[in-house]
């Protein structure tokens, strides 16, 4: 699958829903992330049965406001619906093929019974 463009009014029944989905929180004028952003799209590309969707922060100031990102690129990943990674920077093709692998490994029965006891 392609890399998405992601915009407030679909944000969250993306996010919401079963699977993984990760999220670039981006801006045309950053040049880290310009830098992850070819990054990104190759991940999309080998990773055909994950959603990668791309909010560019200038159009959805609103959204970025709400969800206090304040540093960009911001990568988040969801999984059935819960965020499990946040984190600022451009990321190198090595560490995010790692962190793909690392989501697709979590024990989500164990998380989803955590998150019951919080």
């Amino acid at each position: 699958m392609a890399t998405i463009a992601l915009t407030a009014d679909k944000f969250s029944d993306t996010v919401k829903s079963d699977g993984i989905v990760f999220v670039d929180f981006w801006a045309t004028w950053c040049p880290p992330c310009r830098m992850f952003g070819p990054v990104f799209e190759s991940a999309s590309e080998t990773n055909p049965d994950l959603v990668f969707a791309k909010v560019d922060t200038d159009a959805e100031q609103q959204l970025a406001g709400a969800l206090e990102i304040s540093s960009i690129p911001t990568l988040m990943a969801f999984r059935d619906g819960y965020l499990v990674f946040r984190q600022a920077g451009a990321l190198g093709k090595g560490a995010f093929e790692n962190l793909i692998q690392q989501v697709r490994d979590l024990d989500m029965d164990k998380l989803k019974a955590e998150a019951a006891k919080d």
